[in-house]
């Protein structure tokens, strides 16, 4: 689908001044000014991603009391379990919260929905099976805030229940003994959008505090807490949380974390992939690498196991678990691969038959429950329409939903709520369960909703570009130089360049997997440069049409071999002709 080509506002006056006032090369004041950051305390705060600039989690809403709980609980050597979510941001926050109470010589249980049978959330099952077996107390991570029948029922069976979570909540909160949210209604917390690992650190923190009695806690739990930033920052870059704020800071020094002192699992599970050579992790090791390996044991219903590799201390389980974790994520691919080919068919389908449609609503019962979530993404990205994509069984749906900037799917779904036993999440990706007689009677509210909502311009997909630049500003200084940007992602994406007047230097080459990407050089005013553009070979044509004349939208990267590094230009899109036209 082709894309609008947006270039931001020309603000080089404040991005010069910017760059001067903090010494920084002049491009990187132009992101700034970008991104918004125009004030030069501001600014150097956002640069330079200082550990002081968490927030203090005593601010945070319900931390203090639930610390409070928990610490109660320890002294009075209650049995204490841990109720988390599948995904990678449940398991992360289930393992901070584990191993914070493990320092105060606490065993706690866990336990993880399964996410085939039980589906996302604290359900009324589980909460009767755990005080059977003579739980006293339990803390949801990443879930929880609309569970307002289950907190109701915890307290009829004399169950403590604390509440940590970051998702949307409805109008009724869950009376739990302690709500631990960034947003609760009257909150004064300077910062909302931490995810579910990000708010059980924050609890972990201030329980550490209540603790040991003291604002800054001694060298173990100060050392628990650094070596926990690297999970955070696991779990902050996989939830595709804003990284803005003190989400930077998490992800800053986690991926330091991470690299310096990771747990043994994560050791092991970096061998696999290779990354333990690397000289420094970035976001996309996280984002592409581990994140979708502890990604798939939870898709495929085994969660538990993605918690047991990031806690275990034993080598040789932390070897079979990596290595699980391999498999798994091989089988998710396999089963990512059908699933989007049949719901990309059955789409192309529906709009032969009923023309273009403001979103797409798919279900089957051949679709495995545990990947379509990620197939909706990927949908999405296809034909920039908001997507839920229904894996079926006898009598129950279970949906995963993701949208496009500007469509709220999670208030999308509110309004469809007659046709669904459950939904929850956020403006950009949300679940939901349905019976599966309903779902045409949803596809056509959800499709209506959706059309009235959605404006003509943002069915489009948009482009936005930071600058212009020529070919030879380019160089190894530049990169090392935006390198203060880092890291990059939600809110603060790796700088987008415009290079126009490019001319094609031989043929483009079709390379990777199956061809599937194209591989090309571009000169300009005597530069010469290589570009890769991913998934784009259907398009060598297309770049060669018009006497190899052609225009580039990309981010610069830097290309190491065999010690040597070369700055490569990672296409984002491009056009044929000289310059840009609209």
């Amino acid at each position: 689908m082709s894309r609008r080509w947006i270039l931001s506002p020309d603000r080089r006056e404040a991005g010069f001044s910017l760059a001067e006032s903090l010494r920084v090369h002049p491009v990187v004041g132009h992101l700034l000014a970008n991104r918004g950051v125009e004030k030069p305390e501001d600014a150097r705060r956002f640069l330079q991603r200082q550990l002081s600039s968490l927030h203090d989690p005593e601010s945070l809403p319900g931390a203090v009391d639930a610390a409070e709980r928990l610490h109660e609980a320890v002294a009075a050597n209650k049995n204490i379990l841990i109720y988390g979510d599948y995904d990678v941001d449940g398991m992360c926050g289930t393992a901070v919260l584990l191993r914070c109470l493990k320092l105060a010589g606490v065993q706690p249980r866990f336990y993880v929905p399964d996410r085939l049978e039980e589906g996302y959330g604290v359900n009324l099952d589980s909460l009767q099976r755990l005080r059977e077996e003579g739980i006293d107390l339990v803390i949801t991570v990443d879930c929880g805030i609309t569970s307002v029948e289950e907190a109701r029922r915890a307290r009829e069976l004399g169950l403590e229940f604390i509440v940590t979570d970051h998702h949307e909540f409805q109008e009724s909160l869950p009376e739990a003994d302690a709500v631990v949210h960034p947003r609760l209604p009257g909150s004064e917390y300077p910062f909302g959008e931490l995810c579910g690992a990000g708010v059980a650190f924050k609890l972990a923190w201030q329980f550490a505090r209540r603790y040991t009695g003291q604002q800054r806690v001694g060298e173990i739990f100060q050392r628990f807490l650094l070596e926990a930033l690297g999970l955070v920052a696991l779990a902050t870059i996989a939830d595709v949380v804003p990284l803005r704020d003190e989400n930077r800071v998490i992800v800053h020094h986690g991926l330091q974390s991470i690299q310096r002192s990771p747990t043994l699992g994560i050791q092991r599970l970096m061998r696999i992939c290779g990354l333990t050579e690397k000289s420094q992790l970035g976001v996309g090791d996280v984002a592409f690498t581990l994140a979708p390996r502890l990604n798939a044991c939870g898709r495929l219903g085994q969660a538990r196991l993605g918690i047991e590799l990031l806690t275990t201390g034993d080598p040789s389980r932390a070897n079979e678990l990596a290595a699980y974790l391999e498999t798994a994520n091989k089988d998710r691919q396999t089963l990512e691969r059908r699933v989007f080919t049949e719901a990309k068919k059955l789409h192309e389908e529906m709009v032969g038959e009923e023309g273009d449609l403001a979103a797409i609503v798919l279900a089957s019962e051949e679709w495995h429950p545990g990947v379509v979530g990620i197939v909706a993404s990927r949908m999405v990205e296809r034909f920039h329409r908001p997507c839920i994509l229904i894996a079926l069984s006898e009598e129950l749906g279970s949906g995963s939903a993701r949208s496009i900037p500007g469509f709220d799917i999670q208030e999308a779904l509110t309004h469809c709520q007659e046709h669904l036993l459950t939904c929850g999440g956020h403006a950009m990706a949300a679940g939901m369960r349905i019976t599966p007689e309903k779902i045409d009677a949803f596809r056509e509210r959800f499709t209506e909703v959706a059309d009235r909502r959605i404006l003509p311009e943002q069915r489009v997909p948009v482009l936005r570009i930071d600058v212009e630049v020529p070919l030879h500003t380019l160089t190894n200084d530049l990169i090392r130089s935006l390198a203060v940007m880092e890291p990059f992602g939600l809110s603060n994406p790796s700088p987008v360049m415009l290079a126009t007047d490019l001319q094609l230097v031989g043929e483009p080459k079709c390379v990777g997997g199956g061809g599937r990407h194209l591989s090309f050089r571009v000169r300009q005013n005597g530069k010469a440069m290589k570009a890769i553009a991913f998934g784009m070979a259907d398009r060598a044509e297309e770049l060669a049409s018009d006497n190899g004349k052609c225009c580039v939208v990309f981010s610069p990267i830097v290309n190491e071999f065999r010690g040597f590094k070369e700055v490569e230009l990672q296409v984002k899109d491009f056009r044929a002709g000289s310059r840009v036209t609209d």
